[in-house]
């Protein structure tokens, strides 16, 4: 923890029921794309050493936790989440003493290290993986295997076990001539599902989890961790099987079963997640797991997160960040404040009386949100619109995530041809819905992708106006792995490091503001003027102490709500402005007019 600017909150303040106070109920933690962050060899990577060369700026930012996303060995289908070896760093980001050394100076500044892990599935070089192929392994049971359907040609068309699709296009199950069986893959075909329902996968998991935190990080991040448990018949067999109990459902436009519903959330997680717990991290002080959670609801996310019922301190939930999505991830619909207020409220009333939120709206597999939902067209459309957004998100109660650059206000790449992507998932996504399945047009595809495709937030991270944004050397051999964006010139670290009104500053001031007021970090939240169409207010209420947080959403000025007037009464002084996107002055004249200019926030002590 950055014990040089951030308060230690007393236990009589409430947090997310737990006693001691967790550390973490007034920590903020910063994301860390590697790959994108600092290049310090000129291969056009990121690297391990890089980021231990910027945690000089980390800590001036203020943060408390680095979440790194995988550095370990992978073949790197998917950027790194496909792992080849657990206890190895791949060669692409350094070696195991770099690790150690990261990790040791990131402590000497006070900061703790999440490293990202992934145990829903490995990469199919795995050495688990490779052993499984043959049936007479000890391995053998450790993924999911199945046979082609009877009366099948294996290998062909139609002999798959069932017709669940992969969330990276194509079926779900690949063939493997050496062992002439099909394997499960929810994601690329080179990240085959593990087996969690076998003891020995989940002994093998903790053995390797226990490895990294003796040598000294501070928990996880666990990618897709709700997908581990499947739901299954009551003779072992998966939805769709040959007399399979289960149906798998309907089949999409895609031409596949959507896996979701019998992968998400299964029978078995909270056991998993319970031993997880007794296994790794029970004994253990001072250290954070949080989980992805696709296909979790906010009242579930209550029980998880909940410390008396021992599983994880946080889950990433993901209805709010689909609200501009419409059945497909790719057919994109306009945002409307309305339907982000109505997913966060959920996700803060489910967790009142227990449990805690992850605040979130960026990471490696969302765009940036000022492109995204705010302004991006000119320089004060968009710092203006990345400090609305960064306002609401950290005045909510729950601990806030940082991604890499947004406290720069940066912005999608705005590619506009496919051999500009990187991505897996983008690239599948568009063969597989506009070439093979023809249910989206080339054009509409190809703005999908530059609204919300997941390259949009992996360009490397802008230092600076040189060449390569300082993200590697200007005169470096090799060209980023993927394209620098152009605004880099005027978007950059070194633009906004010393400039108080900048969106840097503006950040600093969020986290300060989560450090040392114990109402932000952990106060009551209650939702003020649920119909408005432009302004999200609410409340955060710690004993006697009220703080009235809106804003405005939206390009154009709005009207503040009766609602919030009311609490307003006869107006406010500056004094009582503790945050705004503009300034105190500015807040206390549009208060007094009644109405917010665009992509004004206030945060008010009452």
């Amino acid at each position: 923890m950055t014990d040089f600017n951030r308060s230690v909150l007393p236990d009589v303040v409430r947090s997310n029921g737990a006693t001691p106070n967790p550390w973490w109920a007034n920590a903020v933690v910063y994301q860390i794309y590697p790959r994108s962050f600092q290049d310090t060899n000129g291969d056009g990577i990121g690297d391990l050493k890089g980021i231990t060369s910027r945690l000089d700026y980390l800590a001036d930012l203020g943060v408390d936790v680095l979440w790194l996303s995988p550095v370990y060995r992978s073949p790197q289908d998917d950027n790194g989440y496909d792992i080849s070896d657990y206890q190895d760093i791949d060669p692409l980001f350094g070696t195991l003493e770099d690790m150690d050394e990261l990790l040791a100076e990131a402590h000497r500044r006070g900061l703790k290290i999440v490293m990202d892990l992934v145990v829903n599935h490995t990469s199919d070089e795995h050495a688990w993986f490779q052993a499984s192929r043959d049936k007479d392994d000890p391995h053998a049971d450790w993924y999911w295997w199945r046979p082609a359907r009877p009366g099948h040609e294996p290998g062909t068309p139609g002999a798959e076990p069932n017709r669940w699709g992969s969330y990276f296009g194509g079926s779900a199950w690949q063939y493997d001539p050496k062992r002439g069986e099909y394997y499960l893959h929810q994601f690329s075909r080179k990240q085959p599902d593990l087996n969690w329902e076998n003891p020995e996968v989940r002994k093998a998991v903790y053995r390797m989890m226990n490895w990294w935190m003796d040598r000294g990080i501070d928990g996880f991040r666990m990618d897709v961790i709700t997908l581990i448990s499947k739901h299954l018949d009551g003779h072992g067999r998966l939805p769709g099987e040959v007399g399979s109990e289960l149906s798998e459902g309907e089949i999409g436009e895609e031409g596949y079963t959507d896996a979701g519903p019998f992968c998400s959330d299964g029978p078995r997680l909270d056991e998993f997640l319970a031993e997880m717990r007794r296994e790794v991290f029970e004994g253990r002080e001072g250290y954070m797991n949080v989980g992805e959670a696709p296909g979790i609801t906010p009242e579930r996310n209550e029980f998880i997160t909940d410390p008396a019922h021992k599983e994880l301190d946080m889950l990433f939930l993901f209805d709010h960040v689909g609200v501009d999505q419409e059945g497909s991830k790719w057919n994109t619909v306009p945002f409307e404040v309305r339907n982000l207020r109505a997913r966060l409220a959920d996700q803060q009333e489910a967790v009142r009386n227990a449990g805690w939120a992850s605040l979130f709206f960026c990471n490696h597999d969302q765009p940036r949100v000022v492109s995204r939902w705010g302004d991006d067209s000119d320089r004060e459309s968009r710092e203006l619109s990345a400090k609305a957004f960064g306002m609401l998100l950290h005045m909510h109660r729950g601990t806030p995530y940082i991604y890499e650059g947004e406290e720069l206000g940066m912005t999608n790449a705005h590619f506009t041809k496919l051999d500009q992507y990187r991505d897996l998932e983008a690239i599948n996504a568009y063969r597989q819905r506009v070439e093979e399945a023809r249910c989206q047009s080339p054009e509409s595809m190809m703005a999908a992708l530059a609204l919300i495709g997941r390259d949009n937030s992996r360009t490397p991270m802008q230092w600076d106006a040189s060449r390569y944004a300082g993200f590697t050397a200007a005169d470096a051999a090799t060209e980023p792995w993927i394209g620098v964006n152009p605004n880099h010139v005027e978007i950059n670290a070194a633009e906004e490091f010393d400039d108080p009104d900048s969106v840097y500053g503006f950040y600093k001031k969020l986290i300060a503001m989560r450090h040392g007021n114990a109402t932000v970090a952990t106060g009551e939240w209650n939702l003020v003027a649920a119909d408005s169409e432009q302004v999200y207010s609410f409340t955060r209420t710690g004993g006697d102490d009220t703080i009235l947080v809106m804003v405005n959403l939206t390009g154009r000025t709005a009207r503040v709500p009766a609602e919030v007037a009311r609490l307003l009464g006869n107006g406010v002084s500056e004094s009582q402005v503790l945050l705004s996107t503009y300034d105190a002055v500015h807040g206390v004249k549009s208060i007094a007019r009644g109405e917010l200019a665009r992509w004004e926030g206030v945060v008010i002590q009452l």
